[in-house]
């Protein structure tokens, strides 16, 4: 059974390998040309002095790796031998013997080679079919099939048109209790409401940067995109919880990880939320007023920088207070002078008045 920490090195491994093997690198020029010749190959790379016990014949080369000269070399039958950086080639036509008392679920010679290779000797094995056009990568014991672009492009596409929405609905969500902050109404269902809106935001980025690994250099207008999209996002659910966890409660990384961790079902009940928060009585979350210490509103003041805003926060204790004070009680505090108290203070006056007004307009 693999452990939290096994299973994380094995996603590394795997993101690695789907980086090396991402259009616009030259390894995946090389395989590109593979499949368009319908030629197949065995291609493992690793360090070559573990892995060759498994090695029957073949031609020693141990010369620069180019995309042209691993496409001619597929043309032959046996498996060609790259360093793990895919910057040599140091075997072809070699004739591959693992284990064989090594479980496969594979049907093909080429495929169950290539996965009792991995599970072996660890190395990054990369099987090309020679009649359905599919990369297999296997690495330890994980397969995973690359996409085809087209399709690749379609999901991202589709999943920027969810995000978009999302983050849309979170910003709502984030207008109304900066509204609710201001007037000092903030109950734990506000909070909680916003962090979930927070993850399902995260959620779907999440799926998009991982299109964007397989992508590559494909994927670079999805890639600014999300960028824009995502702005903001982080910074304001690290604010959030900053401002609503109970004193000696969770750090932001230690909720966000947790929250991360729930299934869909899980991230709606409020319960759930609030004891990841740090909340331990059972309370009714609409029942239950909080007041924020002040973290999310100043960071939406331009240009302060965060040093600033905990020695204010360390000062005051509460927004609450903060907005009562004026000018003359923020210098007193380490860095901040005249001019920044005078800019703290109009900042957050235009932050209130916008923030009603937009609750309160009538359209």
């Amino acid at each position: 059974m693999v452990d939290a920490r096994g299973e994380q090195k094995l996603v590394n491994r795997l993101v690695e390998a789907l980086h090396m093997v991402a259009p616009g690198t030259p390894l995946r020029d090389a395989l590109d040309n593979i499949i368009r010749a319908k030629t197949g190959s065995l291609i493992v790379l690793g360090d070559v002095r573990k892995i060759s016990f498994l090695f029957s014949g073949g031609i020693r080369l141990d010369t620069e790796f180019a995309p042209n000269m691993l496409y001619e070399l597929a043309k032959m039958d046996g498996a060609i031998i790259l360093n793990r950086q895919a910057t040599r080639i140091h075997r072809a036509n070699v004739q591959l013997m693992p284990d064989p008392k090594i479980e496969s679920v594979e049907t093909g010679t080429r495929h169950r080679t290539a996965e009792r290779v991995a599970k072996q000797t660890g190395a990054l094995a990369i099987s090309i079919s020679q009649a359905r056009d599919l990369v297999s990568i296997y690495v330890d014991d994980a397969k995973y099939v690359l996409t085809d672009i087209r399709v690749l492009l379609a999901k991202a596409d589709q999943a920027l048109q969810t995000l978009e929405k999302y983050r849309l609905r979170f910003d709502q969500v984030a207008d109304n209790l900066t509204s609710l902050e201001f007037e000092d109404a903030v109950t734990l269902h506000d909070v909680i409401g916003a962090l979930q809106r927070a993850e399902m935001v995260a959620r779907v980025a999440a799926e998009i940067e991982h299109y964007l690994i397989e992508l590559g250099a494909e994927g670079r207008l999805i890639e600014m995109q999300l960028e824009e999209l995502m702005t903001g996002v982080s910074r304001d659910r690290d604010a959030l919880i900053r401002d609503y966890a109970p004193p000696r409660g969770p750090q932001p990384q230690q909720v966000e990880g947790k929250v991360c961790m729930l299934s869909a079902d899980e991230l709606f009940e409020a319960d759930i939320i609030s004891k990841i928060l740090g909340f331990r009585k059972k309370v009714k979350p609409s029942e239950m007023q909080l007041s924020p210490r002040g973290y999310r509103i100043l960071s939406k003041v331009p240009r302060l920088p965060a040093t600033v805003i905990e020695k204010i926060v360390a000062r005051y204790g509460s927004l609450k207070a903060v907005l009562l004070a004026d000018e003359e009680d923020l210098v007193k505090i380490e860095s901040i002078g005249r001019v920044r108290a005078r800019e703290i203070v109009e900042g957050l006056a235009q932050l209130r008045e916008l923030s009603l007004a937009e609750k309160y307009s009538f359209r």
